[in-house]
């Protein structure tokens, strides 16, 4: 895992204006950054204010973002986005936070396919939405 300490570490990585990581991330101070972050892993991270997030796993204090792709987003209160989230699942993790809010554009959850037969409310409860069957 590559750890940051310092934004100079952050800025000595970068070259021709991408910061590209092979593996996992953690990022444990404060930066900001005029270049594209690729990561081939996971990102942990206190608070992430970005353009655009592609990522395999997401992990952060409260996020903020223009677009964000990624497999798993996990989030401890707040998960805004200016555009759109493409994810396979999204979660808080704690009570009480904020429902991720996509200001000009969609929340789309696409869950990777299971073998497993499961039921309606047993699919909505696994991506964290309670379900009320009106007959």
């Amino acid at each position: 895992m590559k750890i940051y300490t310092t934004q100079r570490e952050i800025e000595a990585d970068i070259k021709d204006g991408v910061l590209a990581i092979e593996g996992d991330v953690k990022f444990e101070c404060s930066f900001a950054i005029k270049a594209s972050i690729v990561v081939k892993g996971n990102i942990t991270a206190l608070n992430i204010n970005a353009f655009n997030i592609t990522v395999h796993n997401l992990i952060a204090r409260n996020i903020t973002a223009l677009k964000i792709t990624a497999a798993n987003i996990s989030y401890y209160a707040f998960c805004n986005v200016y555009l759109s989230i493409k994810c396979e699942s999204i979660k808080a993790r704690r009570s009480p936070h904020s429902k991720p809010v996509c200001l000009g554009g969609n929340l789309t959850i696409t869950p990777k396919v299971s073998t497993k037969r499961m039921t309606l409310a047993e699919v909505s409860k696994e991506l964290g939405y309670s379900v009320k069957i009106v007959k």
